[in-house]
């Protein structure tokens, strides 16, 4: 059988003389991956969750008939979530139906126009034709220059491959030089590109993964190739499915979920760490994986006497990203000048994430992401009503922003400004409305200074420069997620789990998980079952 297939799943492998359990911290889409490779691979695992429920990040929300994703809102390179359930021998599309968008997204420019971002170069040039034709020209161009960074970290698999030594480092660095990926992305594009949507649309990709494009390295820019090669899309009942169905195949497996139960500590022995303890007390494992944020993981779950690189003043200095002030609104009418993905924007760029990732101040004005998948699919709200959260990037916790005062009347703000704009009554036609503020990410998610992203992806905080899979500091402790390598993003953190899967896999002797299968088949298939459904019900 050649390298990177795998036979299907048939039960434990012979683990003799090799780590036999493993506890994975957090049931985020980093955590829910780890846990089901090392289960397929045969370790016994537990998952433990913080929560009432699995999803971390990309928990659900339900509220009188309103179904709402509080975290991750769209699918890119699906084949990447499909080889988590085939390296068990399984298939994706046995538990979710995966529905492409068309457009990606739609975005309003603050003079009135707007650019539906699509997947087709034809259609893309023809709407750019109307703003700038020279700019259009030069579409082409711009995604062959895009499309050796793209070969690199997906098609080369650097996502998914540990970076965890300077020579790796080094050994990329002139190609990173030869494509210019060391550039910032609005350097890179802005060479291309001369209108200002324009320049726009092809350098807020970073965002999505809480970076400042104007600092962000063009390394990033792989996303708006994936987005073109592979799509984007949307999973039926929204993304928790997704979480759902992985928590289900883990079930299926054998794995084992505890929700409710909050890690406290990583318990290291003898530089190695061999359990974790909660509340209700220890669980042991051969090897213990983190999929919590690293500021959390090293500042509040290791001793400081077991770190020698992530010590509290190393992770004092570093950059995590902005954090996100959100909105859910139920809605007993729909807006039909919203598309499933819309960004109303204002018209500063610059100075808008100078004041938010820079000075860390609230400005006057603001730039927003909203999500409505009732346009996609209709079940998630009662009938004729708009299940949909507004975001509205927001300085994180260094700000010193007293939220608790702000709350209230920053959510009125942006409930005044979305009726100006054109939802019309907006208030008066609210069922439901919750917020979720910085301080709810750090409370709720552990995330350091409420951050909604982990580490923001500079240059000196990519691939090596990150928190490495494979912890630097206790023997035996993985890491996995959006603050380890690649990064965030829904395709970063499953790639995380690949490059920590390879590391577990070298360490104790497992067998290789490499199959993405076939990149373009996406099949939609809805129904999921199995024995392990009552246990996500906890």
């Amino acid at each position: 059988m050649g390298r990177g297939v795998l036979p299907p799943y048939r039960g434990p492998l012979d683990m003799r003389d090799r780590a036999k359990s493993a506890v994975v911290i957090g049931s985020g889409f980093g955590g829910l991956a780890i846990a089901c490779r090392l289960q397929a691979a045969g370790l016994q695992v537990t998952l433990l969750e913080k929560r009432q429920r699995i999803g971390g990040r990309a928990y659900q929300l339900q509220d009188r008939g309103y179904v709402f994703d509080m975290g991750p809102s769209l699918i890119t390179a699906p084949y990447v979530v499909d080889s988590i359930f085939r390296a068990a021998g399984r298939r994706l599309e046995d538990y979710v139906e995966l529905i492409p968008l068309d457009p990606y997204y739609r975005v309003y420019f603050h003079d009135g126009t707007h650019f539906d971002y699509v997947g087709d170069p034809e259609r893309m040039k023809a709407q750019m034709a109307r703003f700038s034709e020279q700019d259009a020209s030069r579409y082409d161009a711009f995604m062959e220059a895009v499309r050796p960074i793209f070969d690199a970290v997906v098609g080369d698999r650097l996502g998914s491959k540990p970076f965890d030594t300077v020579g790796s480092m080094m050994r990329f660095l002139p190609r990173m030089a030869r494509m210019q990926a060391h550039l910032p992305v609005t350097a890179f594009v802005n060479r291309y590109f001369e209108d200002f949507r324009h320049r726009f649309l092809f350098s807020f990709h970073p965002l999505f993964v809480g970076g400042n494009p104007f600092r962000t390295p063009s390394v990033y820019l792989m996303i708006p190739f994936l987005e073109r090669e592979g799509g984007v899309w949307f999973a039926r009942g929204g993304m928790y499915s997704v979480v759902e169905a992985l928590g289900r195949l883990f079930v299926e497996m054998g794995g084992t979920i505890r929700t409710g139960e909050e890690v406290h500590e990583i318990v290291v022995e003898a530089g190695r760490a061999v359990a974790v303890r909660t509340a209700t007390g220890e669980a042991r494992g051969d090897l213990v994986v983190s999929n919590a944020d690293p500021g959390h993981t090293y500042g509040a779950l290791v001793h400081p006497a077991h770190r020698r690189r992530w010590t509290d003043r190393k992770l004092a200095r570093t950059e995590w990203s902005m954090s996100c002030f959100l909105l859910y609104l139920g809605t007993r009418r729909r807006y039909p000048q919203l598309e499933h993905h819309t960004l109303i924007l204002a018209e500063r760029y610059r100075g808008l994430l100078r004041d938010i990732f820079g000075k860390k101040i609230l400005p006057e004005d603001f730039s927003m992401y909203l999500h409505a998948p009732t346009r996609t699919d209709p079940s998630m709200a009662p009938e004729g009503g708009e299940s949909m959260y507004v975001l509205v990037p927001v300085a994180n916790q260094r700000s010193g922003l007293d939220w608790s005062h702000l709350k209230e009347p920053f959510t009125e703000r942006i409930l005044a400004f979305l009726e100006e704009w054109g939802l019309e009554d907006l208030r008066r036609e609210l069922e439901v409305l919750h917020v979720f503020t910085p301080d709810d990410f750090e409370t709720e998610l552990n995330a350091t200074l409420g951050n909604a992203f982990a580490i923001e992806p500079r240059f000196t905080q990519t691939a090596w420069f990150r928190p490495q899979n494979r912890s630097e500091d206790v023997e035996g402790l993985y890491l996995v997620g959006a603050g380890t390598h690649p990064g965030a993003g829904v395709p970063g953190v499953l790639m995380s789990a690949e490059a920590t899967y390879a590391c577990i896999a070298e360490d104790v002797g497992l067998p290789d998980q490499w199959d993405w299968g076939e990149p373009g088949r996406v099949a939609l298939i809805t129904e999921v079952s199995g024995p392990g459904a009552a246990a996500l019900e906890r």
